[in-house]
């Protein structure tokens, strides 16, 4: 093995041998360093792997733009509304109480109108407007015939007679009345229409049912019903 031996000179055989000996260590060595870098491959993987597992790169872990401008709603503390309290209103004043002796006002008086609730055609029925003081307390009242006036119209509110049409009277009548006191004003009905001035023709009224409604300055009564037969 030492001494080649063949036609060539030895030189030529040793040459061959170092080359196939260059070739064989450097086919050893690099099977050697594929196994190294195998190793250390899987276990920079796995480093890598468990590094991502446990912390976000740095691309992730930075927080989006509008997270950096608007701060989350979950951070900011919204005050807790404080509840309003109703007051109640001011309890209305009380109306004063009338005066003895002061003004009869329309609230203190009643007023009223009887009739015999009824009369045949062309008769002459009375009628009565009925003042009452109905306050608590004695008061003054105008009750003058000019004030006074009573009114006859039929079921649809056409007005077909009025007291003071054709007959008007004035007076002066100012009373007292004291608490609970009626005064009655009769008035003797001619069962004839009229018109305000009395410028109409009058006519007997047909039978029906009628309505009256009496007026004492700017107090007025309910309606009373009223038949003609």
């Amino acid at each position: 093995m030492l001494h080649p031996v063949g036609p060539l000179s030895p030189a030529v055989y040793w040459r061959r041998r170092l080359l196939v000996l260059t070739l064989l260590l450097a086919v050893l060595g690099g099977g050697g360093w594929l196994a190294v870098a195998a190793i250390s491959g899987g276990s920079g993987s796995s480093a890598a792997a468990a590094a991502a597992t446990d912390e976000p790169t740095g691309e992730s872990s930075r927080p989006p733009a509008l997270e950096l401008v608007v701060p989350s709603l979950a951070s900011v503390q919204t005050p807790t509304p404080v509840p309003t309290v109703t007051e109640a209103p001011p309890p209305a004043p009380e109306a004063a109480a009338p005066e003895p002796g002061g003004p009869c006002t329309d609230d203190m008086i009643g007023l009223e109108v009887r009739s015999p609730g009824s009369a045949p055609v062309g008769g002459k029925p009375t009628f009565e407007l009925v003042v009452s003081n109905v306050s608590a307390v004695p008061c003054v009242r105008p009750l003058d015939k000019g004030l006074q006036e009573i009114v006859l119209s039929d079921a649809g509110g056409n007005r077909l007679w009025g007291s003071n049409d054709c007959f008007p009277e004035a007076s002066s009548d100012v009373r007292t009345l004291a608490p609970g006191e009626s005064v009655a004003f009769p008035l003797v009905w001619g069962g004839l229409t009229s018109q305000p001035g009395c410028t109409a023709e009058r006519n007997p009224l047909a039978p029906g049912q009628y309505v009256l409604r009496g007026r004492l300055d700017t107090k007025t009564s309910p309606d009373a019903p009223f038949s003609i037969s």
